[in-house]
C-alpha cells in the first residue's frame, strides 16, 4: 500500500510517500523556513527533483504545493490521490487521551484541538496538515501517530512534578515528553549499531530541540514536559526558565498571560538573543564576529551540557550520546561546542570525523572514548509509515 506521512514541526512540513511493507520511498521532500520569505521547497524521486526558493506564509499553503508536486504531470509520482491508501500525521501533544497510533475521526481532532494549548506551535499545524488531507486525499485513512507515545514508560517519580497530587489525578498535569517518534527511531539504530540495550542519551536538535534518557531501549525522563516548551533552548522557545520570572512579567510589568505566553514561545530562544532563529543563519553571523549569535550559540550548548550530566546520572553510567535531526546531523559546530570539555564522561570527538556529512549512521568519536558518540540521521517519517501499516493490517 502507498502511505504518505506528512511531517509538521514548527516551522516546516516534512513528507515521504512509501510502499509498504516493502519500506520503498517512491518520493521524499521538505518545506522549511515556513514563514519567511526565503522558505525551501524540495522534491525528490529517483528521476526528478524539484528545488525552489519561495515564500510559503503558512502549513496550508505548503500542504498545498507538496499536493501540486505529487500530481505535476511532468515530474509528479501520482495520477490519482486516489493510489494513496493512507495518511500518516505525525501529532506532537497525545495528552493522556492518545498512548497508541490512532484513525482520525471527528473525535480524535476535536481532542488534538483541545490539546493545542499544551502545543500551540504544533497541533493547530498538524490539524490543518489532517484537513487538508481530508480534502485532497479524501478515499484515503487519515492515522495520527503522536509524540507523546514512546516517552509513556517514564517512571512516576520522573514524570509527576512536585504539586497539588490532584492536578495529576484529576486534570492529568505531568511529563508527557514529545519529539518520541524521532527518539524511539534513533535510539533502536543506535541500540542496533552498538549491538546491546546500552544506557544512551538522544539529543534531537532542530527548531524545536529536546533530549531523553533511554535505558534498555525505553525512555526514563526527557527534557520537554507538560508542553513542548521547557528545557533546551530552542528556535523561538526560552526552554526552562524560572516560573517567577512569568510572574513578575505579569504583576510588575504589566503583560497580559497571552503576551507572555507569546513572548516566552515565539520570541525567546535563539530569536530573542540573536534576531535569528534559524541555527544556519545565527552560526554565519557567528562566524563574522557578531557577539550575540556566538554567546547564543555557547549557552545552547551549556544547556544541553547539562542536561547530558543529568542524564547520566539518571542511567547510572553512559554507553553513548546520539546527535539527530537538522541541527544535530548538520552542525559539526554545535555538536564540538557540545562535546569540549566533557572528557569526564569519556566523550571526546574526532575533528576530522565531526566535520564529515552522511546520510549514514556515524560514529564522531575518539577510538579509545570511553562514551561512543554517534550521529544516527533521524527518519521520523519511516518509523510513522511503519506504525501506520502495523495499524492497518493488524
Amino acid at each position: 500500500m502507498k502511505i504518505l506521512i506528512i511531517n509538521s514541526g514548527s516551522s516546516s512540513i516534512k513528507y515521504q510517500l512509501m510502499v509498504m511493507p516493502e519500506n520503498e520511498v517512491i518520493c521524499s521532500g521538505m518545506i522549511d523556513r515556513i514563514g519567511l520569505e526565503t522558505s525551501n521547497v524540495t522534491f525528490k524521486t529517483t528521476e526528478n527533483s524539484i528545488e525552489a526558493i519561495v515564500p510559503v506564509a503558512t502549513h496550508k499553503e505548503g500542504l498545498q504545493k507538496v499536493a501540486e508536486m505529487l500530481l505535476d504531470t511532468e515530474k509528479g509520482v501520482i495520477k490519482s490521490t486516489s493510489e494513496i491508501t493512507a495518511v500518516g500525521h505525525r501529532v506532537v501533544h497525545g495528552g493522556s487521551y492518545f498512548s497508541d497510533t490512532t484513525i482520525i475521526s471527528d473525535e480524535v481532532k476535536a481532542k488534538i484541538k483541545e490539546l493545542s494549548e499544551l502545543a500551540p506551535l504544533h497541533n493547530p499545524a498538524h490539524l490543518v496538515g489532517i484537513n487538508v488531507a481530508e480534502e485532497i486525499f479524501s478515499e484515503a485513512r487519515q492515522v495520527a501517530v503522536f509524540d507523546t507515545a514512546f516517552h509513556q514508560t517514564i517512571p512516576v517519580e520522573a514524570y509527576k512534578y512536585a504539586i497539588p497530587n490532584y492536578l495529576l489525578t484529576e486534570n492529568k498535569v505531568r511529563v508527557y515528553g514529545f519529539h518520541g517518534t524521532s527518539h524511539k527511531y534513533v535510539s533502536e539504530q543506535a541500540i542496533n549499531y552498538l549491538e546491546n540495550n546500552s544506557r544512551i542519551i538522544t539529543i534531537h536538535l532542530g527548531n524545536g530541540c529536546s533530549m531523553a534518557a533511554v535505558k534498555d531501549g525505553k525512555s526514563i525522563d526527557t527534557t520537554m514536559g507538560f508542553s513542548p516548551a521547557n528545557g533546551l533552548i530552542m528556535g523561538t522557545r526560552a526552554g526552562d526558565i524560572d516560573q517567577s520570572v512569568i510572574f513578575y512579567l505579569i504583576k510588575n510589568l504589566g503583560y497580559t498571560a497571552d503576551e507572555v505566553n507569546a513572548i516566552l514561545l515565539k520570541q525567546s530562544g535563539m530569536l530573542g538573543l540573536t534576531g535569528y532563529s534559524d541555527l544556519r543563519d545565527i552560526e554565519s553571523e557567528a562566524e563574522k564576529g557578531n557577539k550575540d549569535c556566538q554567546l547564543a550559540l555557547l549557552m545552547n550548548a551549556y544547556r544541553i551540557k547539562k542536561f547530558i550530566g543529568s542524564y547520566a546520572a539518571a542511567l547510572n553510567g553512559l554507553d553513548a550520546i546520539v546527535f539527530t535531526a537538522g541541527i544535530g546531523e548538520n552542525s559539526s559546530y554545535m555538536r564540538k561546542l557540545v562535546c569540549t570539555d566533557l572528557d569526564y564522561f569519556g566523550i571526546e570527538i574526532e575533528d576530522e570525523k565531526n566535520q564529515i556529512r552522511s546520510k549514514e549512521i556515524r560514529e564522531i568519536s575518539k577510538p579509545d572514548s570511553k562514551t561512543k558518540v554517534l550521529v544516527v540521521p533521524t527518519d521520523e517519517e519511516f518509523e510513522i509509515a511503519n506504525q501506520v501499516y502495523q495499524l492497518l493490517v493488524s
